[in-house]
């Protein structure tokens, strides 16, 4: 097994705290003259969970990583490692939901649940 240094290690910890597949959360750590760059692989199931609304989440953990590798005197960056047309496929899943009036909640329903 490759040697895990802090930086890495912790990102690897909060994101399997947060995911639903953390068997499948690995990382990459290069380093260049920009400094130490972080690839994160997850299921794309959980892309969601680490991303988060606005991508408030992502920029939480970037920040922490940022935080541990001041510590140690380096500049850590976090790439979240998106496969080749992910993100056409979950648009395309988006837009075949029902919409309108197929997708709310009918009278009959509220009738079959008693309410």
């Amino acid at each position: 097994m490759a040697e895990e240094f802090k930086d890495q290690q912790f990102i690897e910890f909060l994101v399997k705290s947060i995911v639903n597949h953390p068997n499948d959360v690995r990382t990459e750590r290069t380093v260049d003259e920009r400094g130490v760059l972080i690839t994160l692989y997850i299921n794309q199931d959980d892309m969601g969970y680490v991303i988060g609304r606005q991508g408030q989440t992502a920029r939480a953990l970037r920040i922490l990583l940022k935080t541990v590798g001041a510590k140690e005197n380096a500049r850590v960056n976090l790439k979240i490692f998106e496969p080749e047309g992910a993100r056409q496929a979950h648009q395309g899943q988006k837009s075949t939901a029902p919409r309108g009036e197929e997708a709310s909640v009918s009278d009959q329903d509220l009738a079959d649940l008693g309410i």
